[in-house]
This record gives structure tokens, sequence and C-alpha cells, in this order.
């Protein structure tokens, strides 16, 4: 039976591959042209990368993600739906992937996370509200965060 996403037994093994695929997903989030904040997302199946992800304006509106007064267009897609939606365009399934991300889930990138299968979570930072990570756990996805990552990290 193929769980989809790679658990190594080797607890160093693993936080060796957990910390390379978050130190991808910093980068692709410099990609981001929001000002306030700059998110990335990698989806990793069986060892792979199947998608990828950063928080931004959805296609043919202008790259602007914040108005006149600073805060945030309601348009904007999280670094997480982008990526499940690139999956979804695609000819594969994130079901039993690991999702690595910049900063933990929205409540409703949460919904977005379960309902595509993602059975695992890891990320950096916590967002202001942490009820999308608590509905994740309560759904059965493992959630990991590793608040030390950055990008010059050997």
């Amino acid at each position: 039976m193929d769980e989809g996403f790679i658990k190594y037994d080797n607890p160093e093994k693993q936080l060796r591959y957990d910390r390379a695929y978050l130190r991808m997903a910093l980068e692709w989030a410099k990609l981001s042209h929001c000002q306030r904040r700059q998110v990335g997302a990698i989806v990793v199946k069986e060892g792979q990368i199947i998608a990828d992800g950063y928080n931004g304006t959805p296609s043919g509106f202008d790259n602007c993600c914040e108005d006149d007064e600073g805060n945030t267009k309601w348009y904007v897609l999280h670094a997480e739906a982008n990526a499940i939606m690139k999956v979804a365009r695609s000819m594969n399934s994130a079901r039993n992937s690991t999702l690595y991300l910049t900063m933990s889930p929205c409540k409703d990138c949460s919904k977005l996370v379960h309902q595509a299968g993602i059975k695992r979570l890891v990320f950096i930072n916590g967002y202001k509200d942490m009820s999308g990570v608590e509905f994740l756990k309560e759904a059965g996805v493992e959630v990991v965060q590793l608040p030390d990552v950055e990008l010059d990290e050997r």
C-alpha cells in the first residue's frame, strides 16, 4: 500500500528533507509581489515536487496585492491555494502528499488542504489564527512546525 508521502524511519533524514523543502518554499515566497507578507508553498508526493505556489493575485490581474491603504485586496490567493489549484489543473493528485508552507494555513485554506487529501503539513511560522492548524490536526493530518528554518541554513 503506497502512502504517497515518503516518511523516513530515520528522524534526522526526515528533518533534513523537511528543512530542504521549507527552504525551497522560502525561496518561492520571494516571487510574491505582496508587500505585507510573502508566503511560499511546495507540495511533495512520493519524493517529487508536484506543485508550488506563492501568495498573489489571480492570473490576468495586476500583481499589486495591497490597496492604497495597505490592506490586502480581497481576491489575493494564498500560497497553498495556488499550489492546490496547480495540482487540480494537472494530471496529478495531492492525495497523501505533504504540503510545505512558510506560514501555517488560515481556516479557509485548511479546508482546501484537507479536501485535497494532503496528509502531512510542515510549516515555519504560525499564522495569527491557528484554528486552521487545529482543524487539520482534528482531521488526522500530521502537522509539524519547524520555526528555525532559514534560507542560508546548511
